[in-house]
Formats: structure tokens, C-alpha cells, sequence
């Protein structure tokens, strides 16, 4: 870091009068901090890691009082860095502001096949942190197997379910597969029933695998009741809002069965849930119907979230849930984003695959194509129907994905009108001029929808107060 970022970074904090995701302010005018390995685990564990800065006052506005001795200071940051595994190394800067010192602490992001850093003198298990919002959490059990699940290849999707016998598997299915098998491999065909299910994972010493029970069970749930997807549609923008009739759902149901039936379950329900608008072509006067989500958006993210979801005795009571409000969809699985790829690369990139036997099954039966095309399949659909774009979400152990209607649309054009309206409005406008610049056609709308609103805002101001219908009335920004 060059000495002028530190001072941006510095004026930056003050002007906020608040830390950040990536930033942690330490006073240290009497002495060094104590206890930084918190703060060294989680910044080490965040991705792009994070910067400690030393010298300024949280509780007086993040004021400049300055290091009790840089090169002390230094010193034991780094005699504290050196108490982490794996050891950090910090990169220090210092400036003088206001007549004091200001240090900085760069921590750096480790490598995933070293996460997590934790502090010795606690242990792993006790002494891993997390970064969420600007505090250092400890970090759970799950959150560290996770880790651990990458670096040492653990196939939870092939793990033994010993309380399951083959007989709970259903052997039209599997007939069905073999039968697949042998007509795209080959090098399949003169091998027996027993022989293609240990090779592809289905079994393992004939005793079913997760994958094998998901795919060919003949109810999976069975054993693992919550290994489903909870669908709910609810009447406003958030759960607990209720409609008309003070219901809090729309719709409720449990999806359960194997993986190629709940892909399909999920699809119409949120078919059955969404709405669904007749549009008239001007040029050739047919009808068309232009569906609220893109259905083939729709199944590739119920597909994803059914093979890439973590499938560890950590989350095997944690379903898939789909939710259907009044401006989005959301489906959330368990399991964050696995191993280096991260939210920016979705699509750009390929990724680990948490789940590579279960993906692969799930492509000789025809439901996916394990290319990594459906991210982009995705982003060209939504595009192409005129939506937002989608938002992908990783946030501790859990991924997210969110749909938005067009009513999200509608919004973002209002929000995008009302600050273009503001800017407008730096100079005093009538109503005429308001309407013209909208492009609206009558001004009760220009009132009612933007200036109004505006104005029980404070955001707009009339410039004849007291005489509100004054045909010489105009509006002003108050910004």
C-alpha cells in the first residue's frame, strides 16, 4: 500500500464513521492490541483479505490520535502473525497525520488448501475466524469441514448409506440405466448389473451410495427426510407479510422423491405459482403467452441447486427452498460456492465440482450436460425476457440464487426516473416541464407517482409553499 492510499483510506473511514467488511481499526495509542488473532484468522480466511489500520479513535468519530511506537507496534503484530496457522505476514505502512502516526496491517488472503487460518494458541476447531459485516466471527464446525472437504476431495455424494439395503432401490430405474450405460460406453457392455453399479458409484460392496439412493431410490426421503426441496409462494416481498385474507402462503408443499422428480415438481410449481400474460402481436395479430420466469432459467437453477448442494452429514437436515414472492424467486441450497471459484467467476470460468459422481449420473440420464453452460444459459434467457439480472449470492455455508419479475423492473425505471428528476430539478420546474422531461402524458400522474412522493420526502420542494395549485407553482431539488 502506497502512503497516499492509506491517507484516501484514512479519510474514507472518517468520512463514513465506519469500518468495513475488509477493515478493522485499532486505537493502539497506549499499547499494541492483545488479542488480534481474530481479526489476523478472519482476514486471512476473507477473500482479497483485509487491512488492519492503527492510530485512529472509533469512539470519537475514528479520530487521528496516533501509535504509542510504530516500530514496536510492528514488532508485535508480527510476533502475533507468527502465532497463526498458517503463519501470516503482514505487510506494514506508515504515514503522519496531524502531527501522528498511522499504521497499516496488511493481511493477506491464504491460499484455499491452507484455509482455514486459525490461532495455535486455541486450536482449530475454537481458534478459526470469519469475517461478517465489520465483526470477526468464530467460524463453525461446517464452515471448517467445508474447507477440509476441498482440500482432502472428500465425495460425500458417493458416502455409504449403511441404514439402506438394495432392495430400497428400484430396479425398473436402474434397468433403465444400465441400459443407457451400455448404449454410450462401450467398454460397458459386456460387464454385469453388479459390475456397473460399483464402477458408476451406485453401490459400494452392494450397499447403496447417497448418489445411488437419491437417483434410484425408491424413496429416498425415507432415510433422509429432509434431503427435499420446501417450496412456499407467499403474497408480498417478504415472509411474514400476509395477503387479502391474512393467509401467509399462497402455496406450501413438500418436494420430495429422487432428484430427476424433484427437478420436475419444482418446475411446476413455480410454473402453477407464476403468472402468465397473453401479449397480441401488432404485426401479426397472434396471441403469445410470455411467462413471469423463464421456465428454462427456472429448471437450470433447480438443477444446480439439486447437484452441486453440500451432501455432508453436516447439512443432510437442511433442504433446498424455494420461495416465490410478489417481485422475485429465490432458491437457496446448502453449500456455499466449492472451492476457488468465486461469485464474479460464475459462468466465466470452470469450476470444482463438489458432487462430480452424482453430476455425472445426472448426465447420462439426460438431465444435465455437465458442461457448465447453465449459468450462461441462464444470464441469456433472463436477458432475453426483458428482466433484471439475476442475483447470485454466497454468504456462510449457504448459495443463493434470485429472480426478479417484472415489477422489479417497473421499480428500477421509477427509481432511475425520480433521480433523473431530481437532477431535473436543480433548477426550479413546472409541472408542464416535469411532464415533458418524464415523457408522461397526463401531469395527475406526474404528481401522484414522482413529485408528491418526492416531496413527503424532503427530496423536493415547492417554491409557493402556501399556495400549493398556484399555476405559477414550480418544484426544486433540495439537494
Amino acid at each position: 500500500m502506497l502512503e497516499k492510499d492509506l491517507e484516501e483510506l484514512v479519510r474514507k473511514i472518517q468520512s463514513i464513521h465506519s469500518e468495513f467488511n475488509n477493515i478493522e481499526v485499532k486505537a493502539a495509542h497506549d499499547g499494541c492490541p492483545k488479542k488480534l488473532y481474530d481479526t489476523i484468522s478472519a482476514f486471512s480466511n476473507l477473500a482479497g483479505g483485509g487491512i488492519i489500520v492503527f492510530g485512529l479513535h472509533e469512539k470519537s468519530d475514528f479520530s487521528i490520535i496516533g501509535v504509542y511506537d510504530a516500530a514496536d507496534l510492528q514488532k508485535k503484530v508480527t510476533e502475533q502473525c507468527k502465532q497463526m496457522q498458517p503463519v501470516v505476514r503482514a505487510l506494514f505502512t506508515c504515514i503522519e497525520l496531524e502531527g501522528r502516526i498511522v499504521v497499516a496491517a496488511e493481511i493477506p488472503e491464504i491460499d484455499i488448501a491452507d484455509k482455514p487460518c486459525f490461532y495455535r494458541g486455541r486450536g482449530r476447531l475454537t481458534g478459526s475466524y470469519i469475517r461478517v459485516g465489520d465483526a470477526d466471527e468464530p467460524m463453525t464446525e461446517y464452515e471448517i469441514y467445508s474447507y477440509d472437504a476441498f482440500r482432502k476431495k472428500y465425495q460425500d455424494d458417493i458416502r455409504s448409506v449403511d441404514q439402506a439395503t438394495f432392495s430400497l432401490l428400484d430396479e425398473n430405474r436402474l434397468a433403465e440405466y444400465i441400459m443407457i450405460l451400455k448404449k454410450n460406453k462401450s467398454k460397458l457392455v459386456p460387464m454385469s448389473a453388479e459390475q456397473i453399479y460399483e464402477l458408476m458409484r451406485i453401490t459400494k460392496n452392494r450397499t447403496p451410495t447417497l448418489a445411488g439412493l437419491l437417483l434410484f431410490g425408491i424413496y429416498p426421503q425415507g432415510i433422509f427426510p429432509q434431503l427435499c426441496i420446501t417450496a412456499i409462494a407467499v403474497p408480498g416481498t417478504e415472509i411474514g407479510e400476509v395477503g387479502a385474507h391474512d393467509e401467509r402462503f399462497i402455496d406450501n408443499k413438500r418436494i420430495d422423491g429422487t432428484l430427476p422428480e424433484m427437478l420436475e415438481e419444482a418446475v411446476r410449481f413455480v410454473q402453477h405459482n407464476m403468472s402468465i400474460k397473453t401479449i397480441i402481436d401488432s404485426h401479426t395479430g397472434k396471441r403469445c403467452d410470455k411467462e413471469e420466469y423463464p421456465l428454462l432459467a427456472v429448471r437450470e437453477i433447480i438443477l444446480n441447486a439439486l447437484i452441486h448442494r453440500d451432501y455432508s452429514i453436516h447439512t443432510e437436515g437442511m433442504p433446498i427452498q424455494l420461495i416465490l414472492y410478489k417481485d422475485r424467486m429465490e432458491v437457496r441450497n446448502p453449500g456455499g460456492l466449492y472451492g476457488r471459484i468465486r461469485v464474479s467467476d460464475l459462468g466465466k470460468v470452470q469450476p470444482d465440482t463438489r458432487n462430480p459422481s452424482l453430476a455425472v449420473m445426472m448426465e447420462d440420464l439426460g438431465l444435465t450436460e455437465n458442461r457448465y453452460s447453465g449459468i450462461p444459459t441462464i444470464y441469456k434467457v433472463i436477458q432475453e425476457a426483458g428482466l433484471p439480472v439475476p442475483d447470485f449470492s454466497d454468504r456462510r455455508g449457504a448459495f443463493s440464487v434470485t429472480l426478479y419479475n417484472e415489477m422489479r423492473t417497473i421499480e428500477t425505471e421509477q427509481d432511475n426516473r425520480r433521480a433523473a428528476l431530481l437532477d431535473f430539478c436543480q433548477e426550479p420546474r413546472n409541472r408542464n416541464e416535469i411532464k415533458t422531461f418524464l415523457g408522461l402524458k397526463t401531469t395527475y400522474h406526474v404528481m401522484h407517482q414522482y413529485v408528491i412522493p418526492l416531496i413527503d420526502e424532503k427530496k423536493l420542494k415547492m417554491t409557493i409553499p402556501d399556495k400549493p395549485k398556484s399555476k405559477y407553482q414550480k418544484f426544486v431539488s433540495t439537494h
